[in-house]
């Protein structure tokens, strides 16, 4: 029999000035509503966390969807198998991408799900590197980045899901040189010992504007933003003669160390005449068919991996989300909610 209620995870309270915290959050039982036309009941297996969540959390617009609310359900991308439907065209049994994470069950619209291809690439994978946060790096790098052959790029926040994927595939697509910052030395080492990158460094030690210098001498030609703050402050203070600068993620905006920074500088653009360019990976979509086409053969013949960091049960999601907010992932941070189905 198909379940009638669910756990889910719910937001308690706005982060307050410390950040979010575990008690900001509870899991509760609340019933599902009755399957109508057109829908599916899914049982979830594995959830995504994202960095993009941290805005959704407050009460402002620092995020390009909308702002969780206290007492309900937070949600997110996920993926899961269907247990029932009412769907032309989706099986009982198929696996389906959807935005209804957060919960161990979920009943969603067929028309907002995507099938996923279990043979092309295993689950994770379509929730990393070729689900939305691949994507984000292929467009990033290729579209406003507009990466050519033969170009020096910098990556920030390159041991995360985006930054990892966008520093891949800049050197698939032909840059001589990409250079990734993260955050501690085991993760500034694996950038260039298993992650491709050909130099890192680690952002909490060194100061972005002297070492970039120090890296790029004759100038950063695609920086790839994931970050803010001082970070794009160096780059902005090294970047090329048109140069372009794509803005993908600014979660150093809700530190105190920062705010403002990044704003006073942008003369520098003005000067070495450089492209900055924020963007939201849904407008691209256009570009979805030839990357998913594109990675899943890099995916099948070795030149990417699914990078991902893994946590087990929904009652282990909210740590795992905090962790993430931290720098403890490596890659897509996930949280497995089904742990019989391989990842």
């Amino acid at each position: 029999m198909n379940p009638t209620s669910t756990r889910m995870v719910v937001l308690l309270a706005r982060p307050g000035a410390g950040g979010p915290q575990p008690e900001d959050f509870a899991i509760e039982e609340r019933p599902l509503p009755a399957l109508g036309p057109g829908q599916l009941l899914v049982h979830n297996t594995l959830m995504s966390v994202d960095p993009s969540m941290r805005g959704r959390l407050e009460t402002g617009e620092k995020h390009y969807t909308t702002n969780f609310e206290i007492g309900a359900p937070l949600d997110g991308s996920a993926i899961g198998r269907v247990l029932a439907s009412t769907a032309d065209g989706i099986a009982e049994g198929s696996y389906v991408r959807h935005r209804m994470g957060w919960r161990e069950h979920a009943v969603v619209d067929a028309a907002g799900v995507s099938v996923v291809d279990q043979q092309a690439a295993p689950l994770g994978a379509w929730l990393g590197i070729l689900g939305q946060t691949g994507f984000t790096a292929w467009v990033g790098v290729k579209r406003i980045g507009a990466l050519q052959p033969g170009e020096q790029v910098f990556v920030s926040g390159a041991a995360g899901a985006v930054g990892s994927a966008a520093g891949r595939f800049a050197k698939l697509l032909g840059a001589s040189r990409v250079v990734g910052s993260a955050g501690g030395p085991a993760k500034t080492a694996a950038l260039v010992d298993s992650l491709g990158f050909d130099d890192a460094f680690d952002y909490r030690t060194a100061e972005p504007r002297r070492v970039l210098r120090e890296l790029f001498p004759d100038g950063i030609d695609v920086y790839f933003d994931n970050v803010g703050g001082p970070q794009l402050v160096g780059a902005l203070k090294n970047m090329a003669i048109n140069g372009r600068i794509a803005l993908c993620g600014m979660i150093s905006q809700f530190s105190d160390d920062g705010r403002g920074q990044d704003i006073n500088n942008l003369i520098e653009a003005v000067l070495r005449r450089v492209t900055v360019r924020g963007f939201i990976v849904r407008d691209h979509e256009d570009m979805r068919p030839e990357f998913e086409q594109t990675v899943s053969a890099w995916l099948r013949d070795g030149e990417v991996t699914a990078l991902q960091t893994v946590v087990d049960g929904l009652n282990h999601a909210v740590d795992g989300f905090l962790s993430m907010l931290q720098g403890g992932n490596t890659g897509k941070a996930l949280i497995r909610l089904d742990t019989t189905v391989p990842v």
